[in-house]
Order: C-alpha cells, then sequence, then structure tokens
C-alpha cells in the first residue's frame, strides 16, 4: 500500500502546527498511533519511566529496540541478557516501539519523551517501517530521520547522539536498494562530525555474508508464519550493540563493554 509522499490532506493525527509545510514529507510529519491501546499505554508507561529514572542513556526506535526487552527462551528473542550486561549500569531507557516508523517516533518525541531529562547519550535506529507497507521513498525516509535528530538536538542540546544506519533485511529488492540510499545519503549528511555532538555508524556489516543480508542473522524465519527477515536474533543484536560500543562508550565518557 502507498501513502502519498507528502503532506498534502488534513488528518486529525497529524500534528497542526506541520499542516501547512506542504512540502514536508509525511516521513517528517509527527504522526500519532494513540489509537492503539497498545502504543498509548506504552507511551504513557514510558513517560513515568522516564520522570522516576531521569535516565543517563535513552534508546530511540521501532521494534528492534524495543526487542531488548525480550526474554527467552528459546535462544533466539533472549535479548535482555545483553541489555543487561552492556547497559545495566548505565541507567538507560528503552523507546522503542514496535512498527514505529520516522513519523511516529518524531511524535513521541514532540509528546513528552524527551521532556525534563537530560541523558548523556542517546542512541537513534530508526526507519526500517518507513520501507514497509508505508513504502516512502529513501529521500523522504532520509528527511524523516533528519527530522528526528535535529527534534532530538533541539529538546536536548547537551545529550551526545549516535545514528545507527538503517539494518539491511531481506523483504524485496527496493528495500534493499532503499536501505544502501538512505545510508549512504546518511553518511553523507551526518559524517564527519557534520553537526556537532551527533555521531553517525552504520553495522550493517553485522548481517551480511558475501556482501549480502545473511537470513541466518534474523528471526523472523522461525516464527509462526514466517515472515521476511527483518529482526535480528539476539545473537545478532549482541553483535550489533558490540560494534558500536566504542563509538557509544566514547559518546558516554566511560569505559568499553564487551
Amino acid at each position: 500500500m502507498r501513502f502519498p509522499r507528502r503532506a498534502l490532506l488534513a488528518a486529525p493525527m497529524i500534528a497542526a502546527p506541520f499542516l501547512a509545510a506542504a512540502s514536508t514529507p509525511l516521513a517528517a510529519v509527527p504522526i500519532s498511533r494513540m489509537q492503539l491501546g497498545w502504543w498509548k499505554a506504552r507511551h504513557e508507561a514510558k513517560l513515568a519511566e522516564l520522570r522516576a529514572r531521569r535516565p543517563d542513556l535513552i534508546f530511540l526506535g521501532d521494534s528492534i529496540t524495543q526487542n531488548w526487552e525480550k526474554i527467552g527462551p528459546p535462544a533466539w528473542q533472549n535479548f535482555a541478557p545483553t541489555w543487561l550486561r552492556l547497559y545495566g549500569g548505565r541507567n538507560p531507557v528503552n523507546l522503542g516501539f514496535s512498527g514505529d516508523a520516522t513519523s511516529h517516533l518524531l511524535w513521541r518525541i514532540i509528546n513528552g519523551e524527551l521532556d525534563g531529562i537530560s541523558p548523556r547519550a542517546a542512541v537513534i535506529l530508526i526507519g526500517a517501517n518507513n520501507l514497509g507497507r508505508l513504502h516512502w521513498s529513501p529521500e523522504d525516509s532520509i528527511a524523516g530521520i533528519a527530522a528526528v535528530v535535529a527534534e532530538t538536538r533541539r529538546r536536548l542540546p547537551r545529550t551526545k547522539l549516535l545514528l545507527l544506519g538503517v539494518l539491511p533485511s531481506i523483504r524485496s529488492d527496493w528495500a534493499t536498494a532503499a536501505t544502501l540510499t538512505i545510508n549512504a545519503g546518511l553518511a553523507r549528511r551526518f559524517g564527519a562530525d557534520a553537526v556537532p555532538g551527533a555521531v553517525y555508524q552504520d553495522v550493517g556489516s553485522v548481517f551480511l555474508r558475501g556482501g549480502k543480508a545473511d537470513p541466518g542473522q534474523f528471526y523472523d524465519g522461525l516464527i509462526t508464519p514466517p515472515e521476511p527477515p527483518l529482526h535480528p536474533t539476539a545473537l545478532a543484536q549482541e553483535r550489533m550493540a558490540l560494534a558500536y560500543e566504542p563509538t557509544l562508550a566514547a559518546l558516554l565518557g566511560d569505559r568499553a563493554r564487551t
């Protein structure tokens, strides 16, 4: 299903201040999912957790980030032990929401999830769902990710940002090509200290074999019914985390975990 590339029509779930910008792609427009009971409950629970924890480290993303909360068995979905080992002593909060595209994360950012906190670092991994049923173009997706970074920087001016590239998947030739285009665009836009306090890193090589995404690095084929490979297994996600750990440790000013 294709959605209009441009925000030309008013919709109740789109923030009013953005409706005037007809050239703004939907990927960069805050869109709520509060009509979904679980999403609303998670958003409200995370607001309470943020107030109570005042985190030093936050993770902004979609289901790949939310998966850090999963506990096995089976082993391929036992993510929590790695989370506890790498981040347990860093006062983290997981702000990953399954199914979120850039627009939904942007809505959460401007609706309280970054209010009243000042973490030392934030890890941003978003964009995979832009390439699913939404089928937003690479250019629009780059604009959406850039909007997330800009709004995060605006609200958390002292927080160091680690922006990760969109991870490889095996969904379609178009999605594979779009992922490469997005990451190349992000490298140009955010590489080489282009944005003060923000670092871009592509950790996609963790999931490749022979230059192509390795199905064995994703758990989607193990669920019933099987789905196209998109979500890293717990072991693959651990390798991903270890790939960016030196960068994250430098941003936090602490020692790298192993």
